[in-house]
């Protein structure tokens, strides 16, 4: 076995579910966000907390003299031990909480909606891959087919039938195909190196392909279906949405904010001066309401009040942005669809059979050699054309998935 085929043997080629799947669980990008997700969501339990309650030990009356000829320093003191606590009024905690959830789905929207964006970035690589691959195998397709046009010539040169230098302006034009598949590895290596990269995947280009099907598809849902899937799926209107949401809830934190919260008070105490020998332990309360002769919080009120009404305007916003990205990528999907009917009807096949038909006259000497060398450069025209419309094609539908917000079209 060869070096070669021990190198292809050992390639593990993937699929797009299984790039996909691989991207999701080791793109370090995603993999951070999610955390950002985890810390929101750790807000929420620090959002419900209780006040702690406070507790208060004091001691008076301590007596630093001799009584008697003895010294007794703990003899008058006085010992207090007293708890308080402060009472959240106008369903704080509840709010926050509210809240804090509130910002956990936010988070969580903006995190699909990241995914959604390196997804396409993902795809775009993947189909480059895919057409690159394409270009390589047509590029190695043509310069066999040379190499047999060579053949047939030189077997003509012997039967004197074609002169030398038709012989070697022929082979001369062998290195413009040799150059045509050197450039067309080098791309796939670099596709190939991108997606890796965005794998965070550390295999040799060489133990690395993927494959997929490089087609089209002639069928195309109207516009409307788009646009209704787009605003059911796509993150960042969602995000839009549920941002309003929490300003909302902001806005009623700020007015419960401004309300008073007493600190409900409590305490024992035990003084051993007192004459009344049933007056040594007492027990006391106390209820401390702060007075609100200035509002502190009206600043706070009036902003949230505001931020209402800024992400209202930030969803006709994304709304806004929704239809044109779904708008833009359909025309362009379209686009590629009336580009690709003609050529998988009728020029490729024509393509071919021009091809055939000058390359059968060249060998049997009823065409020239001009005639032949055009003949084989329009071939190589249009079926080059065909795969650049079929990578510009699955680029469009990548861009109108992103702009959905899901995969509607594979």
């Amino acid at each position: 076995m060869t070096l070669g085929s021990s190198i292809m043997s050992a390639q593990t080629s993937y699929t797009w579910n299984q790039v996909k799947d691989k991207f999701e669980s080791a793109n370090p990008a995603l993999k951070a966000d999610a955390i950002n997700v985890q810390e929101m969501k750790a807000a929420e339990t620090t959002a419900y907390l209780r006040p702690n309650p406070q507790f208060t030990l004091s001691t008076d009356g301590t007596q630093i003299a001799r009584y008697q000829g003895v010294w007794k320093p703990t003899t008058g003191t006085q010992v207090s031990p007293a708890l308080s606590y402060l009472h959240e009024r106008q369903n704080k905690r509840e709010l926050r909480l509210e809240s804090a959830k509130q910002g956990t789905q936010i988070a969580t929207s903006q995190h699909q909606d990241l995914e959604r964006n390196l997804l396409f970035n993902l795809r775009t690589a993947f189909i480059q891959t895919l057409q690159a691959k394409a270009i390589v195998e047509l590029s190695r397709q043509e310069l066999d087919y040379y190499d047999h046009i060579i053949e047939i010539s030189r077997t003509r040169l012997k039967d004197g039938d074609l002169a030398q230098i038709d012989l070697d302006r022929i082979e001369l034009q062998r290195v413009q195909y040799e150059s045509d598949l050197q450039t067309a590895e080098v791309n796939l290596r670099t596709s190939k190196i991108l997606l890796l990269q965005l794998l965070n995947d550390r295999t040799s280009v060489e133990q690395f392909d993927v494959e997929g099907p490089f087609d089209f598809s002639d069928q195309l849902q109207p516009l409307d279906a788009f646009r209704q899937i787009a605003l059911d799926n796509r993150p960042d209107l969602k995000a839009a949405l549920q941002s309003v949401q929490q300003a909302d809830t902001n806005h009623k934190l700020a007015f419960a904010n401004g309300s008073t919260d007493p600190t409900f008070s409590g305490w024992y105490t035990y003084n051993p001066s007192f004459n009344n020998s049933y007056a040594h332990q007492t027990i006391g309360a106390s209820v401390n309401i702060p007075l609100r002769l200035f509002d502190r919080n009206q600043g706070e009120k009036q902003r949230t009040q505001l931020d209402i009404d800024r992400n209202q305007r930030l969803i006709d916003v994304a709304r806004a942005q929704v239809f044109g990205d779904v708008d833009s990528a359909y025309v362009q999907v379209n686009s590629n669809i009336i580009l690709l009917r003609p050529y998988k009807g009728r020029y490729l096949a024509q393509a071919v059979r021009v091809r055939e038909t000058v390359t059968y006259a060249y060998q049997h000497g009823g065409a020239s050699l001009m005639d032949f060398l055009n003949a084989q450069s329009d071939y190589r025209n249009v079926q080059l054309a065909y795969l650049q419309l079929i990578g510009s094609y699955l680029s469009a539908v990548s861009q109108l998935n992103l702009a959905v917000g899901r995969e509607v079209i594979q």
